[in-house]
């Protein structure tokens, strides 16, 4: 599948099939790795010049906030699909991949009349992209507020022992609580261990002994028990905190340990039903945007060639996807078929060929209709 296209118009004047067989043959002599396909445009409703011109100057701006949220979209899909480690498939418009759907384009009539000022059209796509961009800011803000839930959870359980969660480190057995005695928890730096053994037993009066215990250790630290008589709880913090050791609060409690691991869990839960919720809205949503998409394209393509050739509309439309090296070669073979009197003027790189490159909405001018269609 390529990612980028081409999307052409030539003027005819003569036949429009003399014209294609002979982009076909030229194409295939000349630059045989070029994919080529007939691009089906129909006959859409004109109006006035001065319509047109003025829905020449929307025309880049608006392609470039409807292709802007087709990437979007797409983007979200792949991080979505990242994340889960899931691979849901190309991406396709009601099951027809995305690159047949350009390369086959057939214009929807029911969705989008015919008979329609193209300006209604071109209305009509972008308010209905806003409104799916308006949805998927909402829905992806939903989302993104349960992962931040959970990874600020997660942060606490799997974080330093200075600032993390010690509920599901500490048993019930590990906990001493009695009318006079408490049992407290330490943190202690690695590497001061040893001090710590040789004098927890004294940093203050009524220590029971040998009731340190050691429950946990990371990089940095270590996680230790003390009891004590509970009326010195008080003195034997400051006596720690003066050796560097942290005593950290901490209240054991079976409820609260279960109603934390209940609202993990459901939180666990909620993300993937949301993830999976917004992936499958991304996929249908970005069949919908690329559908409006193409036949915005095709909107672009037929006034910019109207302006271009003028009336009656006599043009014949295609899309390519040459590969670089093959870009040169194609855009001389394209020239050559425009039989265009005026070349050599579209060839100027100054001002004047700089301001007629607006037009055509690509950044190089050409004797004909051209802009590029980026898939991804």
């Amino acid at each position: 599948m390529a990612s980028r296209y081409w999307a052409v118009s030539l003027p005819v004047h003569n036949s429009a099939s003399q014209l294609w067989n002979q982009v076909q043959e030229r194409i295939s002599k000349h630059s045989f790795d070029t994919p080529l396909y007939r691009f089906n445009i129909p006959n859409l409703r004109v109006g006035t010049l001065d319509s047109l011109l003025s829905l020449s100057d929307d025309l880049a701006k608006s392609n470039n906030f409807v292709e802007g949220v087709t990437q979007k979209i797409r983007r979200q899909i792949e991080e979505l699909e990242r994340v889960s480690g899931v691979d849901g498939g190309g991406l396709t418009v009601d099951g027809v991949p995305v690159d047949s759907y350009l390369t086959r384009f057939v214009w929807d009539e029911a969705k989008y009349p015919t008979m329609s000022p193209l300006k209604e059209i071109v209305d009509g796509i972008h308010s209905q992209v806003a409104k799916i961009e308006d949805d998927l800011k909402v829905r992806v803000s939903e989302y993104n507020n349960i992962r931040s839930q959970l990874n600020a959870i997660n942060r606490k359980q799997t974080g330093s022992l200075a600032v993390r969660d010690l509920s599901n480190l500490v048993k019930p057995e590990d906990i001493i609580t009695s009318e006079n005695l408490t049992t407290l928890l330490a943190i202690v730096s690695k590497y001061s261990q040893k001090d710590w053994l040789s004098s927890y037993e004294t940093l203050t009066d009524y220590v029971v002994p040998r009731s340190s215990k050691k429950l946990y250790e990371d990089n940095e630290y270590a996680l230790y028990t003390v009891t004590l008589f509970s009326r010195v709880v008080e003195n034997y913090r400051t006596s720690a905190r003066e050796k560097g050791f942290q005593i950290r609060d901490f209240e054991y409690s079976q409820e609260t340990h279960e109603n934390r691991k209940q609202e993990l869990d459901k939180l666990v839960q909620d993300q993937e039903r949301l993830r999976a919720s917004l992936l499958q809205w991304c996929f249908t949503s970005y069949g919908e945007v690329f559908s409006s998409w193409m036949h915005f394209c095709a909107v672009r393509l037929f006034a910019e060639s109207i302006l271009r050739y003028g009336l009656p509309p006599s043009f014949l439309a295609c899309v390519l996807a040459p590969s670089v090296k093959s870009e040169k070669k194609v855009r001389s073979i394209l020239e050559a078929l425009s039989d265009s009197t005026n070349s050599a003027y579209w060839k100027i790189e100054d001002e004047v060929g700089a301001g007629m490159a607006g037009l055509a909405g690509d950044s190089d001018a050409h004797p004909y209709v051209s802009f590029t269609i980026n898939l991804a």
